[in-house]
């Protein structure tokens, strides 16, 4: 049976009408005062049931809500590693690609490290504190990567790696 809070405080009430009527009942000659006197455990006891019951069936339904966000939850963590593992390939590849035009820009290690970091986003303030070096040493050695790869500062680096990564605008495509 579902419970609704109109079908439980109905049952309340009938139940707390039920043992006024068995008291009226067993001593017709008690007055109004007694009778309610009488009644007030009864009607905790009552009171207290629909309670608990209500707290039951409300921890059920939070238990079963529960189940379903675990489950949702460890769909998304597995849709996460599979992302990973269809990506872990893609992302050598890329790194490789990145480690090659270095190269091809004779940049040192040095170098090819700061430029690595400017390009994940790090500003020159947290990859000094990374390398362990002057926030100064970082901004000569992003100088040194600008000429060397003949582009005009950090935008022009990131725009050198991401244009031929993203889509061109235009209708798209759905495969």
């Amino acid at each position: 049976m579902f419970w609704t809070p109109a079908r439980a405080i109905l049952a309340i009430t009938l139940g707390i009408g039920l043992l006024i009527g068995l008291e009226i009942h067993e001593e017709p000659q008690m007055t109004l005062p007694q009778i309610l006197y009488e009644l007030i455990e009864p009607a905790l006891l009552v009171l207290t049931v629909a309670a608990v019951v209500h707290l039951m069936g409300r921890m059920r339904r939070q238990h079963q809500e529960q189940i379903a966000l675990l489950r949702d939850l460890e769909v998304a963590r597995s849709e996460g590693a599979q992302w990973r593992a269809d990506m872990r390939e893609l992302l050598q590849g890329l790194g490789k690609a990145i480690d090659a035009q270095f190269a091809r820009w004779d940049l040192s290690e040095a170098e090819r490290e700061v430029a690595l970091l400017m390009l994940k986003g790090l500003s020159h303030k947290e990859i000094a504190s990374i390398r362990s070096t002057s926030e100064r040493t970082v901004r000569e050695q992003a100088r040194a990567i600008y000429a060397k790869a003949n582009l005009s500062g950090r935008a022009a680096l990131a725009a050198f790696f991401l244009e031929d990564l993203l889509l061109p605008l235009g209708p798209r495509v759905d495969r």
